[in-house]
């Protein structure tokens, strides 16, 4: 699958979302539902599992990985919900796929039984595949305590507004998602402050431990494997470059620089330091909560600091592979400026602020408390 993937990736780029025909594939093999619960047709996986693949894909293509690691995480958070939204998901098609955009920008009421959704939400990322959206809000009857939630809606409750015309993860789609005072029962609604005590309605039917691990590591990791796999990608194409290339002005092979020797070691180094520490950090909430244990706050901050502080990184080191890289580089045709600007993209998430990150986990590290964060 993953030569199928790279021949398409200026395809991908060109169509602003992914063809038909990978989406075809990722769903025929399954990957999609790695995290889906048993119940549905998953297989209730290790989260580094998904990672893996995501990042192994971007090694490929940037925004197929993007897609994927995003998409594929949805499953293991519908689980989360009542088994009542479940199984208004899953109940006649475990097949299906979910988008989201958790900004909480849009209208959000109260209303018997529910609540009422209305406005845009932007960044829903793979939406044009997908037959029900998770869309961030806050319910603010209390505005000293808003209520943060997730919010499920089918997909004949919204429209998707074309809006993506990026400069990197070009071929995502995230595209915008309009709602229209629809109304969303209860049931399909998800607490932050659930997800944060990892204590969900869903806990109730899905047992696996994967369901007891906190939101925002699991979702955060997602986005920092599909970033690390695009680094890669990244970072062999420039070893192909300094394999093949004779830098005419200077008369000698790149491959016998020593600037560039050190640069593409530097470079690698970084990146297996980056994953090898996202394998701890999520290997060692997993483990945690397999064994009855409850998810730690230093190690989610820990684990929210590493995720960010490994995309950071990564987008500074295949930088200076790329400035070193020569003209050639700056063309359309070639696959490492494709890389650098996916990673560009990536690095833009919400999720990716680096100083907000290492601040949770300073304050972690001091024993200071700060209340509840969705984030962490």
């Amino acid at each position: 699958m993953i030569p199928a993937i790279a021949a398409r990736a200026e395809e991908t780029e060109k169509l602003r979302q992914i063809p038909a025909e990978t989406i075809k594939e990722l769903r025929e093999s399954g990957l999609f539902k790695a995290l889906q619960p048993r119940r549905y047709g998953g297989f209730e996986l290790d989260p580094i599992d998904l990672y893996r693949a995501a990042a192994r894909i971007g090694e490929a293509c940037g925004s197929t990985a993007w897609i994927f690691g995003v998409v594929g995480v949805h499953p293991w958070q519908m689980g989360l919900f009542p088994d009542r939204a479940q199984s208004e998901v899953w109940g006649d098609d475990d097949s299906v796929l979910i988008s989201s955009t958790y900004a909480p920008i849009g209208q959000v009421t109260r209303a018997e039984g529910g609540y009422r959704l209305s406005g845009q939400w932007p960044w829903s990322s793979g939406c044009d595949h997908c037959d029900w959206v998770m869309l961030g809000g806050a319910e603010m009857s209390d505005p000293e305590q808003p209520d943060m939630r997730t919010f499920l809606l089918p997909r004949s409750d919204y429209e998707i507004v074309d809006t993506w015309h990026a400069v990197g993860l070009r071929g995502t789609g995230t595209n915008d998602i309009l709602v229209d005072d629809a109304f969303v029962p209860e049931y399909r609604t998800l607490s932050f402050q659930d997800t944060s005590r990892c204590d969900c309605p869903g806990n109730a039917v899905n047992s696996h431990p994967i369901y007891r691990l906190p939101f925002a590591s699991v979702f955060s990791t997602t986005i920092a494997a599909a970033s690390i796999g695009i680094a890669r990608g990244g970072l062999e194409r420039f070893r192909v470059i300094l394999s093949e290339r004779f830098k005419i002005a200077f008369g000698e092979a790149a491959r016998e620089d020593p600037h560039a020797q050190v640069i593409l070691a530097q470079a690698s180094s970084i990146l297996d330091a980056s994953w090898l520490q996202l394998e701890r950090n999520i290997s060692e909430l997993t483990q945690a909560v397999a064994g009855g244990e409850p998810a730690e706050m230093l190690p989610r901050a820990r684990l929210r600091h590493d995720q960010a502080y490994a995309v950071k990184r990564a987008m500074e080191a295949i930088t200076i592979c790329f400035d070193a890289s020569g003209g050639a580089a700056l063309r359309t045709s070639d696959p490492l400026q494709r890389f650098w600007r996916d990673l560009n993209a990536s690095r833009h998430h919400a999720i990716n602020e680096y100083e907000r990150a290492a601040m949770i986990y300073g304050q972690a590290l001091l024993g200071i408390e700060t209340g509840f964060q969705p984030m962490l």
